[in-house]
């Protein structure tokens, strides 16, 4: 506690001394030990030391803001205001960039109720034409003081001072807050006038729009958001777009709502198709954009567009998308317009387009037949596709006419066309199938039995096994089982596929009526019948008999003819064992004997290891793998460890000798 002036005179100077040594101590630049100096004088009530100390420190650095503000800070505090008004004099005048300062300035003569002298601040700044924020405050101080006339004038001076769009609006913002909205009008009109490329943004015409909508001029505002959606680029106006269905919906009918889409989607699609004419894609989404909007002109014209970007080479690949806007363009004049006559020259155009020398689209000839049977002019689909098949035989093009002759009944002409469809693919085992189908149809077995033959007599098949299974499918609709078997056994000299042999031995084990129940010949209640008896041919034991016969001859041909094919062999062990179990007729002990005949026939499975090759013929390692050992296998195995052993003792016998005689 200090008790007499005495020693408060001491404390101060020792606290004295000890600032002045920080300050030389510890540098003049240490900036907080003068404003730590200044606060301790003015505690002491000293406040000319404590200016003192300031004026020093802004020798020392006049910049440093704190300096400033503490001072004037200071003043206030002790109602010095015009000592706190000089240096804010001084301040802005040495430091004008700083807004700090002027806020600071303008803030005390607005608390002192010096109206004028802020003003007069403010014009001092305006001098120095400061960022967007000064002059806002500029025009929120006339504002708040109600001198609107000040504020306009402010803005006159703001808006040539900072050219922009955002300040225009803030003027015309500022002119419908004060009801004054033609002046808010010649804002914006001036904005668009004065400023040219800069005003053309998204903000500028939205704004514009929503201050036409407030006054309740739609037709203009319409007209400004139309314009800005036309001019500006479809990246920059996604906002814009957006306003504009809001105000169509709520202001505007279902057409206007329509046409603001079908707009902004117009200009998008022609800005792809500008860039990539050969994007068939955004072709695609063009023509649908506008069939929405139901002009059939403007279809038409897109269509035309399209179809007129040919792909750049012959390659198949290529125009497989472009062919498909012929047919939705000839599907469109057909359907939606209903103007056959167009989608006739359309299918026509589109055929002419195409390379058919070097590659075809069979699709597009069915389709121009089609579309000329629904016509009701026969004589034109017939042409159409007798020119595609004698100008481009495709398969789908034989086929989908001769399907229309079946429609139609013409036996002959489906005939004709089958036999031209023969010759020009003779290994399609399909269209020997169909036609040798249509022949048994027709109750002509013969027929259908002579196309048989012929076909499992050419050279090439692409598909020989669905062949042979229709033969014999035919055969049993017949009721044939003669020649059904027959037919397996010629198929057996051609293959030994394990297939072959199952299904002839199920062949063998089934009645008829099972087996023409299963190729659609009788129903499944006959079939059933006839499992039990015979089958008016041959008793349900000799059938088993057969049976039993085809697997022992199978088995025998697979281990003798291919003993690599273990899997196969064992997938015929397990039918047959199958087939044993199920057999009904002949005594139990000898359907015992019988399975386990089979299943002392069966291998055993055993883990083996082999060396795993490389494409080059080098070894990788060991890898394990599953293999299958025959009885007969396991009887050899003795004999031939015997002889390995035999052949290592020649070797080693003959090394010896070598040895000695060197």
């Amino acid at each position: 506690m200090i008790s007499d002036p005495e020693e408060l005179k001491e404390f101060q100077l020792k606290k004295r001394m000890e600032m002045e040594d920080m300050v030389r101590r510890t540098g003049r630049w240490n900036l907080p030990i003068w404003i730590k100096y200044a606060i301790f004088e003015e505690e002491q009530r000293d406040l000319p030391r404590a200016r003192s100390v300031y004026e020093r420190a802004l020798q020392v650095n006049y910049r440093h803001l704190p300096f400033w503000l503490k001072y004037v800070e200071m003043e206030m505090r002790h109602r010095f205001v015009n000592h706190a008004r000089n240096v804010f004099d001084r301040a802005v005048q040495l430091l004008p960039r700083v807004d700090q300062l002027w806020y600071k300035y303008i803030h005390m003569e607005e608390m002192l109720g010096n109206f004028g002298n802020a003003r007069a601040v403010y014009e001092r700044w305006m001098e120095w034409e400061p960022d967007v924020n000064g002059w806002q405050s500029f025009i929120n101080f006339e504002n708040r003081y109600g001198e609107t006339d000040r504020a306009r004038g402010v803005f006159e001076r703001f808006v040539r001072c900072h050219p922009r769009g955002d300040i225009y609006i803030r003027y015309a913002k500022f002119e419908v807050k004060h009801g004054e909205p033609a002046l808010a009008r010649a804002v914006y009109e001036r904005a668009l006038a004065e400023l040219g490329e800069d005003a053309q943004t998204e903000e500028m015409y939205q704004a514009f729009a929503t201050f036409e909508t407030m006054v309740k001029d739609f037709e203009r505002a319409r007209t400004i958001y139309r314009y800005g959606l036309d001019h500006l680029p479809k990246s920059r106006a996604a906002s814009l777009y957006r306003a504009y269905m809001a105000f169509e919906k709520q202001y505007g009918d279902r057409q206007g709502v329509e046409e603001a889409v079908l707009s902004k989607k117009r200009v998008e699609y022609e800005d792809e198709v500008a860039r990539s004419p050969l994007n068939y894609d955004a072709w695609f989404d063009y023509v649908r954009l506008e069939e929405q909007g139901g002009d059939a002109g403007r279809v038409r014209a897109v269509y035309e567009r399209a179809v007129a970007q040919h792909p750049p080479v012959p390659e198949k690949r290529l125009w497989q998308r472009y062919i498909y806007l012929w047919v939705n363009y000839a599907l469109y004049e057909e359907l939606e317009a209903g103007d056959a006559g167009r989608a006739r020259a359309v299918y026509r155009a589109a055929l002419q387009v195409v390379p058919h020398r070097v590659f075809t689209f069979g699709k597009l000839w069915i389709m121009a037949a089609h579309f000329e049977v629904r016509q009701r002019d026969l004589a034109a689909a017939r042409k159409t596709l007798g020119t595609a098949i004698g100008m481009c035989p495709k398969a789908k093009v034989f086929e989908a006419y001769i399907d229309m002759e079946i429609q139609l009944s013409n036996v002959e002409r489906v005939r004709a066309l089958y036999g031209k469809y023969l010759d020009w693919g003779p290994e399609r085992v399909s269209a020997w199938c169909r036609y040798a189908e249509l022949e048994a149809d027709l109750g002509e077995a013969e027929r259908a039995r002579a196309l048989y033959e012929i076909a499992v007599s050419q050279p090439e098949l692409d598909r020989p096994e669905v062949l042979w299974k229709a033969y014999i499918g035919f055969e049993i609709g017949e009721g044939d089982r003669g020649a059904a078997r027959a037919l397996y056994e010629r198929l057996l000299e051609r293959t030994q596929h394990v297939k072959v042999w199952l299904s002839y031995a199920r062949f063998e084990a089934e009645p008829m009526a099972v087996l023409q129940a299963e190729e659609g010949e009788l129903g499944e209640a006959e079939a059933e019948a006839a499992r039990g008896g015979g089958d008016g041919e041959e008793e349900p034991a000799e059938r088993e008999a057969r049976a039993r016969a085809v697997y022992g001859r199978s088995y025998r041909a697979l281990r003798e003819g291919a003993p690599e094919a273990k899997e196969e062999a064992v997938m015929l062990l397990d039918a047959w064992l199958a087939f044993e179990r199920s057999c009904r007729h002949g005594g139990e002990a000898e359907r015992e004997r019988a399975a386990a005949a089979v299943e002392a026939k069966r291998p055993r499975r055993v883990k083996k290891r082999r060396a795993v090759v490389l494409d080059d013929g080098s070894e990788a390692g060991q890898e394990e793998y599953w293999d299958y050992v025959f009885p007969e296998e396991q009887q050899q195995a003795p004999a031939l460890k015997l002889l390995a052993a035999a052949q290592r003792w020649k070797r080693q016998k003959t090394g010896q000798e070598d040895g000695a005689q060197g």
